[in-house]
This record gives C-alpha cells, structure tokens and sequence, in this order.
C-alpha cells in the first residue's frame, strides 16, 4: 500500500471577467450552458473555468467515498448534495462546490463545502461560500487539507481554520488525508474502513 499522492497536472487559471451586474451574469450563465465549463460569480466578477480531468475527479470522489463511509458508521442522518449550485442575487455570489452534504434532516443549505483545487486564481472563495453562509468548507490541494468553519461574532461573520471538524465531530481528519492520498482507491477505503472499525 502506497501513500504517495497522484501526479499533480500543471495548474491552470480560469478565464475572468469583471464589471458584470447579476443579469449579465445570468445571460452569460444561460449561453455556456454546456458540458465542460463551470462558471462562478462574486461581486460583479465572473470566473468561468473549463472543468476538471482525471486527478481531480479521482480525488473529489475519493474524499467523497471516505467521507461518506465514516457518516454512516457514526450515524450522521446525511444528504450528499454533490455540486449543487448555491447562488444569491442579493449577495451577488454563485458557487457550486465539488462535494457538498446537508449533514442532518431539514437544512436549507449544505452544512459543508468541499473544493478539490487543482487550478490557480479565480474569485475568493471563502468569501463567497461566506455569503452563502456554509458553516464549514475543506480544501484539498497539493496533498494537504484545510479546514475551515464561519464564525459568528455580532453582525460579522469570517471563517477561521480549524484542526478538526466541527460539522464531522469526531472525524480522524489526519487518517483522513492519509488515505485520500494513497494511489489505490480500494486500499484507501479498506485502510479507512479498518482504522474506523479498530476505533469502534
């Protein structure tokens, strides 16, 4: 059993636009509504990124498999949401995650983001999963996960890194990050599976 991270592709940057108001935005949206292009907006700023090959897909869902087989066996009451669109005119902010989870019954919106980051540049997206009040985002880049849970203080809200989850209580986030990066998907979930069950 290996853990050594897959090859990481050269990073690309998205295309950017700025100056767009929400309806020029929504016109745009509605004319690259097609495969193979994933389109962010914030703040008048428009991010339109070609979407993502093997590596990143191979990781989003590894993390997703994980992730997922520890809720089960500590009895989280969850809904994946995978890359739901979350959006706001009124925030001027559009997002959509790799992996998202509504981790009990009856959320508005998703309790965690997940973003797998295999490109560079773009629009700040702490700052809009803030706007879309998301109580907690990971992510993974280059082999390293960070954690990041909002924080309310008065009228203000900022996210703060964090060393363990506060949404997935409990979860070994080292054990975690360990297996999503070994090369073998079936050895990760059995390396997983055997930790969470040693630990039962």
């Amino acid at each position: 059993m290996t853990a050594a991270t897959p090859t990481i592709p050269k990073k690309e940057s998205p295309h950017i636009f700025e100056g767009l108001t929400w309806r020029e935005f929504k016109a745009v949206e509605q004319l690259l509504d097609r495969p193979g292009y994933r389109l962010s907006f914030l703040d008048g700023v428009l991010e339109i990124r070609r979407m993502p090959g093997e590596p990143h897909e191979t990781v989003k869902e590894r993390i997703g498999a994980l992730l997922e087989l520890y809720l089960l066996m500590v009895g989280f009451d969850f809904t994946p949401t995978g890359s739901v669109t979350l959006e706001s005119e009124v925030a001027g902010v559009k997002r959509e995650a790799d992996k998202s989870y509504k981790l009990a019954p009856g959320r508005a919106r998703p309790d965690l983001a997940i973003e797998v980051v295999f490109s560079s540049g773009g629009i700040n997206k702490l700052e809009a999963y803030k706007r879309l009040k998301i109580p907690e985002v990971w992510f993974w880049e280059d082999g390293v996960l960070d954690v990041y849970h909002l924080r309310l203080e008065g009228n203000t809200a900022e996210y703060q890194k964090i060393s363990n989850s506060e949404e997935v209580k409990g979860i070994d986030l080292d054990l975690l990050l360990r297996c999503v990066n070994m090369v073998n998907h079936v050895d990760a979930i059995k390396t997983f599976q055997q930790a969470l069950t040693a630990n039962s």
